[in-house]
């Protein structure tokens, strides 16, 4: 089968690959419908790579599938369900596994990053690692399932009100999925910043009330303006603007941190929180959100189709990670061959 493999530290191979078979009674054999290109597989293939990874995977975090085979121990899927995946395998055992905080795992790995994924026809992976979707979600709505997890798990952490006013900072997929689930949520005031006027117009069908660029206007001051105190709320998707955060949020606001760059290392004025009363919260993967996750697309509660630029074989994979380097794509959809 033809495969996309981490060949080398930031280089993607397409290689002929064995077609995986189940090595465990615990595991699922899925013939792979739909995998998706993430911000962070294009870390991962950067030159010097922006995220770590195991050489010589099958790369592909976001993907879904059918069951085409079941190891003997497994009864929650059969062959021929559709299936979502949690790309995060855990021990289970470690002090946060046992109080719940699985997400934070002392032990845990990542499918598609450290352990062979989905950017192929066919994936071996553990069973407790999927979860059964009705086949009225098409493959690739059902591909959204890991990010959307995500962003639940980050909503939940913030004590929202009807017609809250949030600022999202970041309109890349994340930003996105944020700008849908809070209008979906019922806030009123919804506010999304980014250098790009490309990812600004997406941001618009997605929900968003206002759309700012920094390059453009003055953000923070078109925030009091409209507000007239500050964001109820402030969402960081790209990791490096803690401190922009509290130049926008209300006195008793939140901060929500969910982008990650381990090199920014922005300024912070410890005093402005303890004297503000700003909450800051930070929030990482998900955890056991994935339930909720296929409810929500059951349901058809979002518009995640409008947030596709691009349909590709995987054979075409490098023109995927490509447009999204470069900016010019929001979400890739590949389709094993």
């Amino acid at each position: 089968m033809l495969a996309g493999v981490i060949e080398k530290k930031g280089h993607l191979a397409l290689q002929d690959r064995e077609i995986p078979v189940l090595t465990a009674e615990d595991q699922v054999k899925l013939k792979v419908e739909a995998a998706s290109i993430c911000g962070t597989d294009v870390h991962i293939l950067a030159d010097p790579p922006g995220h770590p990874s195991a050489l010589g995977i099958i790369q592909g975090h976001e993907f879904t599938g059918e069951v085409v085979e079941t190891g003997s121990a497994v009864q929650h899927v059969r062959a021929g369900d559709r299936v979502v995946v949690d790309p995060t395998t855990t021990c289970g055992f470690c002090y946060y596994c046992q109080i719940g905080e699985q997400n934070l795992c002392e032990d845990s790995s990542t499918i598609g990053i450290f352990m062979n994924g989905g950017w192929a026809p066919y994936s071996v992976i553990p069973a407790k690692n999927v979860h059964k979707i009705s086949k009225t979600v098409s493959p690739d709505v059902a591909v959204f399932a890991e990010p959307l997890s995500c962003v639940i798990n980050g909503v939940s952490k913030l004590d929202m009100q009807l017609g809250n006013s949030v600022v999202i900072l970041g309109a890349g997929p994340m930003g996105q999925l944020f700008t849908q689930v809070m209008k979906a949520s019922g806030v009123g005031v919804i506010i999304c910043v980014d250098l790009s006027d490309y990812r600004l117009g997406y941001s618009q069908v997605s929900g968003a009330t206002h759309v700012l660029n920094p390059k453009k206007e003055n953000v923070a001051s078109f925030v009091k303006r409209l507000t007239g105190a500050g964001a109820d709320i402030v969402i960081d998707c790209a990791g490096a603007l803690f401190d922009q955060s509290l130049n926008l949020v209300r006195k008793g606001g939140q901060v929500l941190l969910v982008g990650m760059n381990e090199h920014a290392n922005p300024s912070i004025k410890q005093y402005d929180i303890t004297r503000n009363e700003i909450a800051v919260k930070g929030t990482f993967i998900q955890k056991c959100d994935f339930p909720r996750v296929v409810r929500t697309l059951e349901a058809n509660l979002l518009d995640l189709k409008g947030l596709i630029t691009h349909r590709l074989p995987l054979s075409k994979v490098h023109e995927g990670v490509e447009a999204m380097r470069k900016g010019e794509a929001l979400k890739v959809i590949l389709y094993p061959e």
